[in-house]
């Protein structure tokens, strides 16, 4: 069971000036924003409180550095080494040297306080422009101690937002199967962590065959299939309860289901007779409709984010390519063209794209396309890799990478790995075990 008291109190400072910086995010950002993070400043006597409770020696520099690492890893912000400080961190909170900050070519600078307060951890932060010498954001709030790894996530998100016009991804956690043994033992369970890697838990104990988890974009609850006594089975898991229950079973099914936006249907795709066709399930009722009704290999459907329309694989036109079709099933339109095969297509929560994995000559690629075709932009490519999923703010992708083995079957590994949408900033991101089937969840602090 996972269970997290998540209590926040938001206090807002008033905004004095709009400042001078932005940050472009719609290209490849090959210099990104020099900015200063100042470690949290903090009393001695809530530093002794909180190391108690949380065994952190200093849980203020804990969270600029979860800040720090959050914002680096965007690939948009340049977090200046701290040895080139100049100035106190509690001092920088109360009043900035800005003439400091510019010597050491900072354009932004973040700092704040840590406070121990009725039990709760209060922190303060302030976001400055550095170059117009003013300060662009402050924010408060009060939660429990061990909600700490979230509110750098929060201050993050924020920071992001203000910098940049779009909101942030920081205060999320990934889904995923983790994997162990050899390639054709794997062991595989569901597993969750931040999505910077942190808290990792496994949800099942490997058992059972787990496949393809997916989030609900309206809470936290997840849906996978698992194979029970060779069956293919649909569970819904609350991950904030450890609740589970069974959907039910379904013989044939080629792939796990995925809700619709507002978290109250579910589709998914169904073999058989040599044929697959696509079919919803309504939660409440548990009535299962079918939405398509062809001679062909249906699967993979995805919602638009109004729910108004569906994306899918088919091989309709003799091989498989992505097509897209009103939620009842009508006007079904073809809008992948180019060279190769197409898959796993899903749309941007933002609903503007549709990422997708390409098999063509040989190696794999992820892309995205606009809703209608056109645009079409290939992102990364390698041996094998698939199973793309979107941040919730629609700039990022993570998908899962699987390696080449030699002539003994050794060698095999399967990471997780996340790239932009400019193409830029591909980077691994690390997991306990080999890992698959990676699902993004909406922001927590939603």
């Amino acid at each position: 069971m996972i269970k997290k008291c998540i209590i926040f109190i938001f206090v807002f400072f008033p905004i004095k000036t709009f400042g001078l910086i932005e940050v472009d995010i719609t290209r490849g950002n090959l210099n990104p924003l020099p900015l200063a993070v100042s470690p949290l400043s903090i009393d001695e006597t809530s530093r002794k409180n909180f190391e108690q409770i949380l065994d952190k020696e200093n849980i203020g520099s804990e969270i600029s550095l979860i800040v720090e690492n959050n914002l680096r890893t965007s690939g948009l912000f340049n977090p200046l080494d701290k040895k080139a400080f100049l100035q106190a961190p509690d001092i920088a909170n109360l009043k900035p040297r800005f003439e400091d900050w510019n010597l050491i070519k900072a354009q932004a600078l973040i700092t704040g306080k840590v406070n121990f307060i009725n039990d709760k951890l209060r922190v303060e932060f302030r976001l400055w422009d550095v170059l117009a010498a003013k300060e662009m954001m402050a924010l408060a709030f009060t939660t429990v101690p061990t909600n700490w790894r979230r509110v750098g996530h929060i201050i993050s998100d924020k920071v992001y937002e203000r910098l940049t016009g779009e909101k942030g991804y920081f205060d999320t956690r990934i889904i995923y199967v983790a994997e162990e043994g050899p390639k054709t033992q794997r062991i595989k369970k569901l597993a969750i962590m931040d999505q910077d890697g942190a808290n990792n838990k496994f949800l099942t104990l490997g058992n059972e065959l787990v496949l393809t988890p997916r989030f609900n974009p309206a809470s936290q609850m997840v849906t996978y299939l698992s194979y029970f006594k060779n069956m293919p089975r649909v569970y819904l898991l609350d991950i904030e309860t450890g609740t589970q229950e069974v959907v039910g079973d379904f013989p044939g099914m080629t792939f796990a289901p995925r809700f619709s936006p507002d978290g109250k249907k579910i589709i998914m795709s169904f073999a058989k007779d040599g044929k697959s066709d696509i079919y919803t399930m309504n939660l409440e009722t548990r009535l299962v409709e079918r939405i398509t009704n062809h001679p062909s290999i249906d699967t993979s459907p995805s919602y638009s984010p109004d729910g108004k329309y569906i994306t899918f694989n088919s091989d309709r036109s003799g091989y498989q390519q992505i097509y897209v079709m009103k939620n009842d099933g009508s006007d079904v339109k073809r809008i992948s063209f180019g060279n190769g095969l197409y898959g796993t297509p899903v749309w941007s929560p933002r609903g503007d794209l549709i990422a997708f994995t390409k098999l063509h000559k040989g190696k794999f690629y992820i892309g995205v396309m606009r809703t209608d075709g056109s645009g079409e932009r290939l992102l990364t490519e390698n041996y094998y890799q698939e199973a793309p999923s979107w941040s919730p703010n629609g700039r990022v992708l993570i998908f899962y990478r699987e390696t080449k083995t030699n002539s003994k079957g050794e060698g095999f590994s399967a990471k997780l790995w996340s790239i932009d949408l400019t193409g830029y900033n591909e980077r691994l991101i690390k997991t306990e075990t080999d890992a698959s089937d990676p699902s993004w969840s909406s922001l927590l602090s939603n």
